[in-house]
């Protein structure tokens, strides 16, 4: 099949080496052209606008930052998705975005003759490296099972959660739950360590009972070697809380909980951490383990 994908950060270049494995013709474009070097180097095609993806591609997946950069990707006059040939292609975004752009990207679509998904991941770029990810997709069921085969290649768990945007709405509600478990790990390894525990004993014994979970598990490990590497962006994960927060206020309902974590991560940013990953959220606490 000839994919073509939009967005080859820590995630999508990690999804794009899977689906080349798997034997499709990938056509690549990235903001920053020397992110798939590699990727042309192993037999994808650059092309220099998302239109030209468009154009050569049956499917176009976009993963990129924020949702002001999917509505350009989508929008932008002459070089834009929707300035290229989309009739009976099908768009996936698989960008954290809002559930109303989602909804607008889909009516574009079909009146364009084309079909669209919103798909939100989890799962890091473990996840995507791993073809674990978890996908969450909106969208009409028989476009899910068209797009099933690929969404196998990159994640081990991928429902269809209900019409345009109910993939994003989904994102949501995980995010809002892993701001929960985020500072949970956080505050439990402060505390763990100022009782003078061995933090690696700690996180072994609960990760054998009620407060086993994913981050513990899969950041724990990187915060004890002061390894702040993004999996996930602080900036991005910013973003994510304030699109659910935003969402929250439209249906006239207050999540405490995710607004503390949203000022947590925002002063962390503020002392210039919003590229690192999402357990740097411990240098509110911690420089290095081993000084503090």
């Amino acid at each position: 099949m000839k994919i073509g994908f939009i967005g080859t950060g820590v995630m999508g270049h990690a999804i794009v080496v899977r689906l080349m494995e798997a034997g499709h013709e990938l056509f690549v474009y990235n903001r920053t052209k020397s992110k798939t070097d590699d990727l042309v180097a192993n037999g994808a095609t650059w092309k220099d606008t998302p239109k030209e993806i468009t154009d050569a591609s049956e499917i176009i997946f976009t993963m990129v930052g924020y949702p002001q950069d999917v509505e350009q990707i989508y929008y932008e006059e002459e070089t834009g998705v929707f300035s290229g040939d989309v009739h009976n292609k099908t768009l996936v975004d698989l960008t954290t975005s809002t559930p109303s752009l989602a909804e607008q990207i889909d009516q574009t679509a079909r009146n364009k003759g084309a079909a669209s998904l919103d798909a939100p991941v989890s799962g890091g770029d473990l996840g995507a490296k791993n073809g674990t990810l978890t996908i969450m997709i909106g969208g009409e069921q028989s476009v899910y099972e068209e797009v099933l085969p690929l969404f196998e290649k990159m994640g081990q768990a991928y429902t269809l959660h209900g019409t345009a945007g109910k993939g994003q709405h989904t994102k949501m509600a995980n995010q809002i739950m892993i701001a929960g478990t985020m500072t949970g790990m956080t505050e439990m390894l402060v505390y763990s360590q100022k009782a003078g525990l061995s933090l690696e004993k700690v996180m072994d014994t609960l990760a054998g009972g009620a407060a086993a979970n994913w981050s513990m598990s899969n950041y724990g490990p990187r915060i004890l070697k002061d390894d702040y590497t993004p999996g996930f962006f602080v900036k991005h994960f910013i973003k994510d809380l304030k699109i659910a927060l935003d969402e929250a206020e439209k249906m006239e309902i207050e999540l405490p909980s995710t607004h503390l974590a949203t000022q947590l991560y925002e002063k962390l940013a503020d002392q210039g951490n919003e590229n690192d990953g999402t357990q740097a959220l411990i240098k509110l606490w911690w420089q290095d383990r081993t000084n503090s």
